[in-house]
């Protein structure tokens, strides 16, 4: 074993001890990122107008502060993108992590000197619980990939932005670096197509032990990697055994990548976004993710059900319940105060507390009052493809309310690696698998309002066109799971 295997075993005892310590007191290390919340920005500009001085508990919180989302949030962010100091959070920003809004066009969330290392920190403490509970750890020696946006920051009014995973680049301890690809320049690449046939030049001949990314944009690679070089991933790099992920559920993709790959290999979840890094995998046997309570991250959860409800329950850690969907709700060290971010989470473990994301708030489908989560679609595919050759590469559900024949219905676009015998059998399956979780939706079919999905094969590589024709390839974009609307349906539909 290399002294660096074993400095990281030792490093990784520390870290498991005080992960031990806050997760085994939840409550006292939520109340005390509260009260530091509330006291470093009781001066600022937004605590002014929300009376932070008179606020003694969440109670008080959820009283005099509504909740947000970025179009909301929106006049107090301009003011500090216009170099405003002492808005939401003490100071200025030193980052802002721009992303694509919805109504607003670009996003820009600011990350503070408080907050920032969390990111880093949150990452780091994932790979080294990992050594921890395994006891695994001679992948450090190997070489590392991170698939990220490019590093080059921009500069607005003094602050410098780009995309948060090309922030955190500039923060990769110095004990990493020398393992760490791509390089530098390939990472700079801005088209994404360019930037993987570099990376797959520059990895192909190297001994990658730890591969990272969202796992749609990591297939992509691992596809131009065994068409390079002939042969399974996994017999390319003999010593990759770890891949970490985060951003969509790795189970739709899973058997893709163990085909790839050519075997099976361990792999940590992370829960990060710009807004903050609220959990990651803490255990290969338990399922969920560890919420990470002494982050500067003060949550709040709702219940999906009664979000749109005017005034609705805001709970607090201490309050929640098992396997029962929640909006979060967070407030953070740098400057967003209960701010929805527009993921769903359920309890999977409340001894520690471990999350799981289930989708979100803006990505479901009721139109016809079926309350359908992104949790439920993967569970029915997943179901549906368990014990078959079948596999799929990506997939988009939204619904059809006015076919040219016949009642209504779920429409499933597939892009599929193997193909089922039978599309109608298969089709049957996850609308059999829907049923079983969803009471509304097995209600609708019962009562001959909807019918069975229907299943709408998508060409091989058609979603990364379609996601390369909006202008989100690559990078930290994410294919929406479920839709409300035709809107992707009907750009699919055109192929």
């Amino acid at each position: 074993m290399s002294i660096k295997s074993i400095a990281a075993k030792l490093f990784a005892k520390i870290i498991h001890n005080k992960t031990q310590k806050w997760a085994s007191n939840p409550f006292a290390a939520q109340q005390k990122v509260f009260e530091d919340l509330i006291r470093q920005a009781k001066n600022t500009q937004f605590g002014k107008d929300h009376q932070f001085s008179q606020i003694k508990t969440p109670q008080d919180f959820a009283k005099q502060v509504p909740i947000r989302d970025y179009e909301e949030l929106k006049p107090y962010v301009d003011r500090l993108v216009q170099g405003e100091e002492n808005v939401l959070w003490k100071g200025k920003p030193i980052y802002f992590a721009k992303t694509s809004g919805t109504t607003s066009g670009a996003k820009y969330i600011p990350l503070t000197k408080e907050s920032m290392p969390f990111h880093i920190e949150a990452a780091r403490n994932a790979i080294l619980n990992y050594i921890h509970e395994t006891g695994k750890a001679d992948f450090v020696n190997g070489k590392m990939i991170f698939l990220q946006g490019s590093p080059i920051l921009e500069e607005k009014n003094g602050i410098q932005l780009g995309r948060l995973s090309g922030i955190v680049a500039h923060f990769v301890p110095n004990y990493l670096q020398k393992n760490r690809l791509p390089s530098w320049e390939t990472n700079c690449i801005e088209d994404w197509e360019t930037k993987v046939e570099a990376i797959v030049a520059e990895t192909i001949n190297e001994d990658m032990a730890v591969i990272s990314g969202i796992p749609s944009w990591v297939q992509m690679y691992f596809e131009k990697l065994q068409q390079k070089g002939g042969k399974p991933v996994g017999d390319l790099f003999k010593n990759f055994n770890l891949f970490i992920y985060g951003g969509v559920n790795y189970e739709p993709y899973r058997a893709k990548f163990e085909n790839l790959i050519g075997r099976k290999v361990d792999s940590i979840e992370l829960f990060p976004a710009s807004e903050g890094f609220f959990a990651y995998q803490d255990s290969q046997k338990e399922k969920g993710m560890l919420l990470l309570l002494n982050s500067g991250i003060f949550y709040e959860f709702v219940k999906s059900d009664e979000f749109f409800n005017p005034n609705p329950k805001r709970y607090t850690i201490g309050e929640v319940e098992l396997h029962v969907n929640y909006v979060l709700i967070i407030s953070t060290n740098a400057g967003l105060w209960a701010y929805n971010i527009g993921d769903t989470v359920q309890f999977t473990s409340l001894k520690p507390y471990r999350v799981i994301v289930s989708g979100r708030i803006k990505h479901y489908i009721s139109a016809f009052g079926e309350h359908v989560i992104g949790k439920e679609v993967e569970h029915a595919l997943q179901e549906a493809m368990n014990g078959t050759e079948i596999r799929v590469n990506e997939f988009t559900v939204a619904p059809q309310i006015a076919p040219e024949t016949g009642l209504p219905y779920h429409e499933w676009f597939i892009e599929f690696e193997n193909e089922p015998n039978n599309l109608d059998d298969f089709a049957l399956a996850i609308d059999t698998a829907m049923r079983k979780q969803n009471v509304y939706y097995d209600d609708l079919i019962v009562g001959k309002v909807l019918q069975t999905v229907k299943i709408t094969k998508v060409s091989k590589n058609g979603f990364q066109e379609y996601m390369k024709s909006i202008g989100k390839l690559g990078g930290q974009n994410k294919l929406p799971r479920l839709s409300n609307d035709r809107k992707i349906a009907d750009l699919l539909n055109r192929e």
